[in-house]
């Protein structure tokens, strides 16, 4: 718990309010050693370092042990640790067999505790690495109850910002009333905060990546602001005011979209991960299905404004855990701060971490280069990378349509009340149920034992179950489009709707795997640029589909929606055969 606290951006307040002087790292102690490794290795370059004590006296940095007391071995020992050093994380491409064997061997070191030799670079600098193999500080470390507490509050809070979005629609009509809008018009708030949370990871996401910035910093500086927002959103008396601030809710909670799923993969193994993906996934799939869940009774019951509080309601208490006890997850920022605290304890400026070197190279141009112009140049230039990129924003402004087609069916046609319609958005819910307990079946009788066997095989491979969840979509919307008749039980354009919404799921979950194994370097420009595309379309479709319903009818306006997914099916299929070529005579592999 201490450890968390101190990790946390309260912690980090403060130990800077303090000077350093509560919540100190191990470093900061008074009873702190140097490891052996370190000091042999910076005695190797420089003779005996020594520094000034609290008392002012000059003394030997002891080399009786590290934190954890690792023995002094010898010299001739020492080397032999220095021969059998391994690769980390940080040297290998993540989602590669390289990464899969390293930490396959680091899992097994991990029993033990053994000492790694940081590098030294041909300019004498000395790279900070973890202390040992099972150093505490590595997330990869860390017990599996404090990861799944990261996993739990990251899920929480992707949940939130999502709910967020839909949560709006029942406070629709009251829009209507209250500020004398048409049914698009009053649509607008829920388009724009779906367009400004893609995009936002454009910006975010690249600075998460900057070594001396990290997660945390922009979790919790976003969401602050997130959180604040929601006040004035909900009190705002002005149609105009009412749409700038649902644009910045969506733009400051985007940073969940992106940084969560690089979160996950901080803190779990490459074979562990798709369970966390899973679980992070099915947040995020199901916080706009439970939106209207959570707001619709009380809208009824106590205005258009409700739904909008209940933002805040929520937001809070999660925006309270994440200061207190969300800790930096990000190897590189968590090295960087420690290769600061190695300098000022042994006054060795050649002591550095890999990340400090790599950001010294960043510029605000470059930055926006990776974070506009790639995703971009990556989609034009590779057509397997835009058909994904395509087919999922299909998916997604299908799914975001069905906030405009419920109230056109299930109150006219069934009788059902506001709050009655919300419920009916549990079945997405189920379906999430359903996907979930498919997928991890087939992950851990299927995937995992074939990665351990036979090693990590083309990315195409991850595709064969969203081959098979293709025909859902059409299939469901056409089940949906030609049983919303009052003279057939609602029951059954419901179930029409959890077989989309299960199939959905299968395959956002293979897209999710497929999208980074492609460009492994260009993880998180993909992943920006995939969230960007989606949501633009589902802003779009949120405005076109009411008006398309009501012109072309409930039928046959899901029918267009469900004949367009069938291009879904002949699309992976076709990918999945011919996708390794796609790549070889893609136009940007060849330029990159």
């Amino acid at each position: 718990m201490k450890d968390l606290i101190r990790e946390s951006p309260v912690g980090q307040a403060v130990r800077w309010i303090s000077n350093k002087r509560i919540l100190q790292y191990p470093e900061e102690r008074a009873d702190f050693v140097l490891p052996l490794q370190y000091i042999t290795t910076i005695n190797s370059e420089k003779g005996l370092l020594t520094r000034r004590s609290s008392d002012g006296a000059m003394r030997a940095i002891s080399s009786a042990g590290s934190t954890r007391k690792v023995r002094h071995t010898g010299e001739k020992d020492f080397e032999s640790l220095r021969l059998s050093r391994t690769k980390s994380r940080l040297d290998t491409e993540p989602y590669s067999n390289e990464r899969l064997q390293v930490e396959q061997q680091l899992a097994l070191e991990r029993t033990q505790t053994i000492p790694i030799i940081p590098k030294v670079s041909s300019d004498g600098t000395i790279l900070v690495d973890w202390y040992t193999t099972d150093d505490p500080a590595n997330p990869q470390n860390w017990s599996n109850m404090k990861r799944g507490w990261v996993a739990i509050v990251i899920g929480v809070y992707t949940f939130v910002v999502y709910a967020g979005s839909a949560i709006y629609t029942p406070s629709e009509s009251g829009v209507i009333h209250e500020f004398n809008v048409n049914e698009t018009e009053t649509s607008l708030p829920l388009a724009l905060y779906v367009l400004a949370y893609g995009i936002g990871p454009l910006l975010w996401a690249p600075l998460s990546e900057i070594p001396i910035i990290g997660r945390s910093p922009v979790y919790i500086t976003t969401f602050f602001l997130f959180t604040i927002l929601s006040l004035p959103t909900a009190m705002v008396n002005n149609f105009a005011g009412l749409l700038v601030l649902r644009f910045l809710q969506g733009f400051f909670g985007s940073p969940c979209l992106a940084n969560g799923p690089a979160s996950m993969q901080d803190i779990y193994s490459l074979l562990n991960l798709p369970y966390a993906l899973v679980a992070w996934v099915a947040c995020s799939f199901c916080g706009p299905a439970l939106g209207p869940v959570i707001s619709a009774f009380a809208v009824t019951a106590e205005g258009w404004r409700w739904s909008l509080w209940e933002i805040l309601w929520a937001a809070g208490p999660v925006l309270i855990v994440m200061a207190l006890l969300l800790p930096e997850t990000s190897s590189p920022t968590i090295l960087l701060q420690r290769a600061a605290r190695l300098r000022k304890l042994t006054g060795d400026p050649r002591i550095k971490s890999q990340g400090e070197i790599d950001q010294k190279n960043l510029t605000p141009t470059g930055i926006l280069l990776g974070a506009v112009i790639k995703p971009i140049e990556i989609t034009l230039k590779d057509p397997a990378i835009a058909f994904v990129n395509l087919y999922t924003a299909l998916v997604y402004a299908t799914y975001y349509s069905f906030f405009e087609v419920f109230p056109l069916v299930y109150p006219p046609m069934y009788g059902f009340s506001l709050g009655m319609v919300g419920v009916v958005f549990t079945c997405i819910q189920v379906a999430c149920f359903i996907g979930m307990a498919v997928y991890i079946a087939y992950l851990y009788f299927y995937l995992v034992p074939d990665i351990k066997k036979n090693g990590m095989r083309a990315q195409e491979h991850r595709l064969v179950p969203a081959i098979i969840a293709s025909f859902g979509p059409p299939l469901g919307l056409f089940i949906f489009a030609w049983t919303s008749n009052p003279s057939i039980h609602w029951i059954a354009p419901t179930i029409g709707i959890t077989i989309y919404a299960t199939s959905v799921f299968v395959i956002l979950q293979c897209v999710f795997v497929y999208v980074p194994l492609s460009y492994p370097q260009y993880a998180a420009s993909l992943f920006a640029g995939n969230d960007f595309v989606r949501s633009a379309t589902a802003c779009g479709s949120i405005l076109f589909s009411k008006p398309m319903f009501n012109n072309l009818g409930v039928g046959k306006g899901v029918s267009v929606l469900g004949g367009l997914s069938t291009l879904g099916i002949f699309g992976m299929i076709t990918l999945y055969l011919i996708g390794a070529k796609l790549r070889a005579r893609s136009k940007f592999a060849q330029s990159g």
